[in-house]
């Protein structure tokens, strides 16, 4: 297939695609799931080649093939560029043989369709949410600037992306960053006349003229997303994590300010400003609560966090910044570190295994209370290793991959967790219940931002409490890893109406 020149759109599409059936490929391992379909890796039987399956759920459909995979496969196959996921092929499967109570099904068309992605190691937040991990300042550069670079090419080609979140930012072993999920992906016309919806992009990255119901937008919609993923890796969690609509522009506005005339001409015509004017006055107050970054990131921030979206920074002035010119400058893709794979499907799961064995302890402890025993433990020979403690910073899990140098200031080793908890506070033997402290993750101390990523917010659930963005409408899928995942990154709610303000909720 003729690949286009750079940026210039790819209009010669392969007669092949769809010719050939989803046999040609072993499943390996199911890397993330969302509401409209399954994404697994898989490996090419022919050729061994290692590539990620998304299947493309149709049993909710009531009217077709859906419009999300209609569009990511038409902007894919038009995209080409090394800083966005490649679109390899559509692969099909034969419907059943037998409808659900048995009887024969000659409906040929309920069979399944896949899109074959090339495989990549990582997203973004699964990579941050690995116990231990922090970036360094080159690192970051390095994974922002490709960001830019890639969303460039899709403004330049008049492609929205309206979904930049961690989990749709894939990334290699050999460092390259990738943008991925274009399922509300859709192009658009440099006047900016067009009625769009307003539903779009995950609610933590979501800017505030979409939350107040603007349905004329442009490429600024996604560098505010690319603002707060900014944001959230310089300061270690995210930036704006709102349950819902009201309380996301409130964050908004206590961080960025309230919007009026002055900084934001135009403003009291769009829909819903009135409805969510703010009951008290707000300072913009960027500067202070990051005032820990260098004083070029910030600069950068602020730009990027603009609330007029006439005057947010483009991804083609970013990349301009003295921010990536700045000792230290982004370091070689390739001379980052290699990890095991680690995608936010996966990080989650295991979260969701923890959090069940700690409640399963619990469970046991309240139904079988410790017993008093006559005689102490006995003592572990001092040259054994302690069952339960964690690998540390020199010592590599079991069947890890061993880490590759990046430079003397890097980290990227883990803490260890604390053993079993033998003795009470009170000095009294209790059993060898395991210890539930000391889990290790978050962003360690050093050179770099102390807040660090933590655990999952408490109380929330996974990343910012709600349903979570991939368990919303079908009409609003949210997805991860090459468009489909799971986890939280703020509750989307997707309406019919989009000229409707949230539930008639005021300020």
């Amino acid at each position: 297939m003729a690949v286009a020149a750079p940026g210039q759109l790819n209009l010669v599409e392969s007669p092949s695609w769809g010719s050939r059936s989803v046999d040609c490929f072993e499943k390996l391992e199911q890397i993330g799931e969302g509401t409209y379909g399954q994404v697994f890796m898989a490996k090419e039987i022919t050729t061994g080649e290692i590539v990620a399956l998304k299947k493309i759920r149709m049993d909710n459909e009531r009217e077709g093939f859906p419009i999300t995979a209609i569009r990511e496969i038409k902007i894919l196959k038009k995209l080409h560029h090394e800083n966005v996921i490649n679109l390899k092929e559509i692969v099909t499967s034969p419907g059943p043989e037998r409808d659900e109570q048995g009887r024969p099904d000659g409906n040929k068309y309920n069979g399944s369709i896949y899109m074959v992605f090339e495989y990549m190691d990582h997203d973004l937040t699964g990579l941050a949410d690995r116990p231990g991990m922090r970036f360094t300042i080159p690192q970051i550069k390095c994974y922002m600037k490709q960001l830019l670079t890639g969303l460039h090419y899709c403004h330049v080609n008049q492609v929205l992306h309206r979904d930049i979140k961690g989990s749709n930012l894939l990334i290699d072993n050999e460092g390259n960053l990738k943008l991925a999920d274009f399922g509300l992906a859709r192009s658009f016309s440099n006047d900016h006349n067009a009625n769009l919806t307003n539903r779009v992009i995950t609610l933590w990255y979501r800017p505030p003229e979409l939350l107040l119901g603007t349905t004329k937008y442009g490429p600024a919609v996604d560098m505010w997303s690319v603002g707060c993923i900014f944001a959230e890796l310089l300061h270690g969690k995210a930036i704006l994590p709102g349950k819902n609509e009201p309380e996301q522009l409130n964050k908004i506005y206590e961080l960025c300010g309230a919007p009026d005339e002055v900084n934001w001409p135009g403003v009291s015509k769009i829909p819903w400003y009135n409805n969510f004017k703010p009951s008290r006055p707000m300072k913009r107050r960027v500067r202070e609560v990051f005032k820990h970054f260098d004083r070029h990131a910030l600069e950068l921030l602020e730009k990027m966090l603009t609330l007029d979206p006439s005057q947010r920074i483009s991804a083609k002035d970013a990349l301009d910044a003295e921010y990536f010119w700045a000792d230290p400058l982004p370091c070689d893709p390739k001379s980052l570190p290699k990890f095991e794979s680690s995608h936010e499907f996966q990080t989650k799961k295991k979260r969701q295994q923890q959090r069940q064995l700690e409640e399963a302890a619990k469970r046991q402890k309240l139904q079988h209370p410790p017993q008093q025993h006559g005689r102490l433990p006995p003592i572990q020979h001092s040259g054994q290793s302690h069952p339960q403690l964690r690998p540390g910073p020199n010592q590599p899990m079991h069947h890890a991959q061993p880490p590759v140098a990046a430079g003397p200031s890097h980290h990227y080793g883990k803490r260890p967790s604390g053993g079993p908890n033998r003795y009470p506070q009170s000095g009294n033997p209790s059993g060898p219940y395991p210890s539930r402290g000391g889990q290790g993750g978050g962003y360690g101390s050093g050179p770099y931002p102390a807040q660090g990523r933590g655990p999952p917010y408490a109380g929330q659930g996974p990343r910012g409490g709600g349903r979570g963005y991939a368990a919303g409408d079908p009409n609003y899928p949210q997805s991860g890893p090459y468009g489909s995942s799971s986890g939280g990154r703020g509750a989307n709610t997707s309406g019919n109406n989009r000229n409707q303000p949230y539930g008639g909720w005021q300020q």
